[in-house]
């Protein structure tokens, strides 16, 4: 089986500017999904799509392949992964050869770790025709969700229960944007990795449900790393 992990770091981040090249740790932030992915035996090659040259330069000296700097199009806030990750597809089966699964692996998500990687891998291989998605249990339960019109507050969900305990709830997950899975005719097929039977995959280790998006996440994410390294 082949499986092409596609790493997408776009120049542009309104939020955190320089995200993907800045330093966490000591290193750039991409190259912590880098490295993780240089690590996963299961992958027939690791892609960096980027418009940053010096994103390009940065993945380049980690060895991985950088074809091209991605055209302007696909460099926009309107540019979706998945029309970024067919880009890569199209052109990597066009000049390399076809590949049976597609790994999207987001900089954002710094912290997961090569045992969530190799158990989604095999979760796949059992289950191609389905793709499989990384989540983590979230913090603010949905039952516990209002949406505010004017002065007053709407549960999101029918079943709302103002008296249901915290620990009586049953268990609920966000997908945490660290690992999606899917199958390359079923990419190019749905054109998304959310199928309707998409597979979950438990990333509940410390640190897996940090997606940085914004400063304080950046600041969470160096809290994180403290902590991994003082109880070392």
């Amino acid at each position: 089986m082949k499986i092409l992990a596609i790493i997408t770091a776009r120049a542009g981040s309104k939020r955190i500017p320089g995200k993907n090249k800045r330093l966490l740790g000591g290193i750039p932030l991409i190259m912590w999904s880098i490295n993780t992915a240089k690590k996963v035996d299961e992958l027939c090659d690791i892609l960096v799509s980027t418009d940053d040259p010096d994103i390009a330069k940065i993945s380049e000296s980690a060895n991985v392949l950088v074809p091209w700097l991605r055209p302007n199009f696909l460099a926009t806030d309107t540019a979706t992964s998945v029309d970024v990750c067919l880009h890569a597809i199209t052109w990597y089966e066009k000049n390399k050869y076809l590949v049976d699964g597609v790994l999207l692996l987001q900089p954002s998500s710094p912290f997961r770790n090569l045992q969530s990687i190799t158990r989604g891998i095999n979760i796949f291989k059992n289950n191609m025709n389905r793709s499989v998605v990384g989540v983590s249990k979230t913090i603010s339960h949905p039952e516990w969700c209002f949406r505010i019109e004017g002065d007053r507050m709407h549960p999101y969900l029918e079943n709302f229960s103002a008296g249901t305990r915290s620990q009586d709830l049953p268990e609920a997950y966000i997908i945490n944007g660290g690992f999606y899975l899917i199958s390359t005719d079923k990419l190019k097929k749905e054109k998304t990795f959310f199928s309707k039977d998409m597979i979950p995959l438990e990333m509940n280790q410390l640190g897996e449900n940090i997606d940085i998006d914004t400063e304080f996440d950046w600041d969470v994410a160096e809290t994180q790393l403290k902590y991994q390294n003082d109880i070392k």
